[in-house]
């Protein structure tokens, strides 16, 4: 077993609004024995596609490399769009040297409802995960069960619920990770194959930027 903490602080601010919330990054973001096109900050992985879908959504021409330019691009940007990352595990142990959420066992989780009650702004969380075992849904579930419920919002064309907190309605959406580990999960998903007999060259890239863009974008 070994211990696998959360390298990164909550990056979020009094202007926050939109607050994306995931698990843990790889374990080598712990021993900065990063890979040639990893970014040193939140969902810095070259193997993550959370930023390729950002930089999409909004032509942002990001650099993906362990320059601090890198980490200063996608920190402008957060601030700017009022957008927060405050992920859920603070840190947990694991008998093998992945990322999978499974793999997690001894979790410590940060106190979310601390930053959503200080930071009055967020009205939206945007989870990288759906609700599987260990998915940031799944953490979230278990930290409100007993004072506050999810509400699905029915015929969206992305899950979504609501949250009424503390007099604030929140939107939340729970989107397909950004891992590629959820290719296969998404090759299975009936519209993902609709979409794929119309047009060959869809992707599970585009399906992940037409949910985000979805999520980022609605008002």
């Amino acid at each position: 077993m070994f211990f696998h903490f959360h390298p990164f602080k909550p990056f979020i601010f009094n202007d926050t609004k939109y607050l994306i919330i995931g698990t843990l990054p790889p374990h080598r973001f712990c021993t900065k024995n990063l890979k040639k096109n990893d970014v040193d900050f939140c969902y810095g992985s070259q193997d993550n596609l959370l930023w390729q879908v950002l930089d999409k959504i909004y032509k942002l021409n990001l650099l993906y490399d362990n320059s601090k330019e890198a980490i200063e691009q996608r920190k402008e940007f957060l601030i700017k769009k009022n957008i927060g990352i405050c992920d859920i595990v603070e840190s947990c142990f694991r008998e093998k040297i992945d990322a999978s959420d499974l793999g997690m066992k001894d979790i410590k989780l940060r106190d979310i409802l601390k930053y959503l009650n200080k930071y009055e702004n967020i009205q939206k969380i945007i989870f990288t995960g759906k609700n599987s075992k260990n998915s940031p849904e799944y953490f979230f579930r278990k930290t409100i069960l007993n004072n506050y419920k999810l509400e699905e919002i029915k015929n969206s064309k992305i899950r979504t619920h609501k949250l009424v907190f503390n007099n604030r309605q929140i939107l939340v959406y729970s989107l397909t990770s950004p891992s590629n580990a959820a290719n296969r999960s998404i090759g299975a998903n009936k519209n993902f194959k609709e979409k794929k007999l119309k047009n060959p060259n869809y992707k599970p890239f585009d399906f992940r930027y037409e949910e985000y863009k979805l999520a980022f974008l609605n008002s």
